[in-house]
């Protein structure tokens, strides 16, 4: 079963780049996952501080192992730096 998962992270504006600087190198890490079909950042046109991850994933055992991995473990080192805990969405479609 295929996995779509939106997360929101909205980030303190004085962490701005260094939060993106980590999520950027997630994205070229994670595209290298065999079960990511699609991993994609966003940044919001009217807020600069505002992400959205839109990722696909062939299944739940893929998620699982890339939640394990070096560079995810390394992003949930700044939560600090984020106006609060990213919001995970998990959806399939209908």
């Amino acid at each position: 079963m295929k996995i779509y998962l939106t997360a929101v992270i909205e980030v303190k504006p004085p962490h701005r780049a260094e939060v993106l600087e980590v999520l950027q190198q997630m994205v070229a890490a994670t595209r290298r996952e065999e079960a990511c079909e699609l991993y994609r950042l966003h940044q919001d046109m009217e807020d600069e501080n505002h992400f959205v991850f839109y990722e696909i994933w062939s299944s739940p055992e893929g998620l699982e192992q890339h939640n394990q991995q070096p560079y995810i473990k390394a992003f949930g080192a700044l939560t600090g730096k984020l106006q609060e805990a990213p919001r995970i969405y998990k959806t399939t479609i209908l």
